[in-house]
Order: structure tokens, then C-alpha cells, then sequence
């Protein structure tokens, strides 16, 4: 468990270490706090829907940062592999020391494969996601002054997360037990319209999880995210509170009691 920890905190260091380490690069603190519900309920032997929602807001509570509704169909292989394809939008809102003019939406669909490996007392997921954005980037109009929602920008991400989790007691993680989990997401943007950077931001987070029976995970928990912008140069050092819910109630049994 002291490793788990180690290793998190050494990559949230060495995010910033190495931009620091790049005299040009503008790198600005935020404190931010999401608020979130992730739902992957069967609705058959091998199909499901995938739903959820993410409140996202800047300096801990105070002023909105996102908000991310994401819906979409599972398809079940087996009890440890799953692929899912669906729609999510997200509204972004001016924030932080980097903020955008007003705030804008983005259209995007997504497909994803999840794979979950139990290796002694350590749980593992590794999630392959590319999404494909449709972002309405705020424009400044000339002629009446005035800041306008932009046509719709095209581009591609693709995001490789992996997660471990192990539990406080016992060889796997039960109903009402507590344990700790940590994960690296990394994001990366590929074809045209991706301004100066491939890079887009990574993710380094740790928690601490409690299984709640016939429910799902409850979880609370601290993000290290560095975003870097388009231009190449302001990079966002977020420092991000998180609490969130997992469900995996069942819709499929439900139906046949």
C-alpha cells in the first residue's frame, strides 16, 4: 500500500518537474472539486448502458468548471471484458487563470474497451478509450465586439488509463470493505486541428473506497492533473478533491425477480 502511494505521488512530481523544467511553458495552480456518478447497469446477459455525470467546479466549490453528461451501450464478453461506444457532452465555463472567453459546449462519441485482471490481492483495469470532439470554441466577433459561441472544431483523443485496487482486509474487495485504488490516465491528441501539442493532459489520482452492498463503490479522493493548452505553452496544474459513486445495480436481475 506505502508503494501504491509512492509511485502516485512520484508521478504527479514529475508531471510538473518536467514542465518546470521547460523555461517557456506558463504553468498556473488551480483547486478544483468534482462531484460524480458512474453507472454501468446490464440490462441483459450481455448487453448494458453505460450512464453518467460529473459536476466540475473551480476553487474547491466556488465557480462552475464543467459539466460532463456521458451515456452509451455495454457489451459484455465475460465477466472481465467489456466494450462500449456512446455520446457525451460537456459544457466548459470561464475558470481558473486560463479562462475562455464564455462558456461553450462540446459534442463528442466515444468507444472504449475495459479489461479487469485480479492478481492476488490486487485488482486491475485497463481502460482504451478514443473519442472523437466536436468543440464550439468561443470566437471574437469584430463587428459588434462582442464573444460568440464558434462553429464546431473536429478533433481525436485517445486515453490509456490503468487502475489498482486493494483492499484494507482479506484477498479481494467485498461488500463493506474499505481499500484504497490509484490510476494514471494519459491523453493524447492525434489528427489535424490539434493546435502545437499532442499532448493533452494527464491524470494521477488516489483514493481511499468503500464497497457499498447491492450498489456499487464509493470513493473520495485526490487528482493531479496537468492540462496542457493548445498554444503549447500554459500548462493548468490541478490540484482536484474528488467524490464519487460506481454503480453496477443490475437492471437484468431486477427484471426477472
Amino acid at each position: 500500500m506505502k508503494k501504491i502511494i509512492l509511485i502516485i505521488t512520484l508521478i504527479s512530481t514529475l508531471q510538473i518537474a518536467h514542465a518546470q523544467s521547460v523555461p517557456n511553458y506558463n504553468i498556473q495552480p488551480n483547486i478544483n472539486a468534482w462531484l460524480m456518478y458512474f453507472g454501468d447497469h446490464k440490462i441483459s446477459d450481455k448487453w448494458g448502458v453505460h450512464l453518467e455525470a460529473q459536476l466540475r467546479r473551480n476553487q474547491f466549490f466556488s465557480i462552475p468548471q464543467q459539466l460532463l453528461l456521458r451515456t452509451g451501450i455495454n457489451y459484455h464478453v465475460n465477466a472481465n471484458l467489456f466494450f462500449t461506444a456512446g455520446y457525451c457532452f460537456v459544457q466548459t465555463y470561464p475558470y481558473g487563470t486560463f479562462p475562455v472567453k464564455i462558456a461553450y459546449p462540446e459534442n463528442r462519441f466515444w468507444e472504449q474497451v475495459q479489461i479487469k485482471n485480479q492478481m492476488e490481492r490486487f485488482e486491475w483495469i485497463h481502460r482504451y478509450r478514443l473519442e472523437h470532439r466536436f468543440s464550439s470554441l468561443p470566437t471574437f466577433d469584430s463587428i459588434t465586439g462582442a464573444n460568440l459561441i464558434g462553429d464546431a472544431i473536429y478533433t481525436n483523443r485517445v486515453r490509456i488509463l490503468n487502475r489498482v485496487s486493494v483492499p484494507f482486509k482479506g484477498k479481494s474487495i467485498v461488500d463493506k470493505s474499505f481499500y484504497i485504488t490509484a490510476y494514471d490516465e494519459l491523453f493524447t491528441n492525434f489528427g489535424k486541428n490539434i493546435g502545437k501539442n499532442i499532448f493533452d493532459q494527464n491524470r494521477a489520482y488516489i483514493a481511499i473506497g468503500y464497497k457499498l452492498p447491492n450498489v456499487g463503490r464509493l470513493e473520495a479522493g485526490f487528482m493531479q492533473q496537468a492540462i496542457l493548452k493548445s498554444d503549447g505553452v500554459k500548462i493548468e496544474n490541478n490540484k482536484t478533491f474528488q467524490i464519487g459513486i460506481a454503480s453496477n445495480i443490475n437492471f437484468y436481475k431486477s427484471k426477472e425477480k
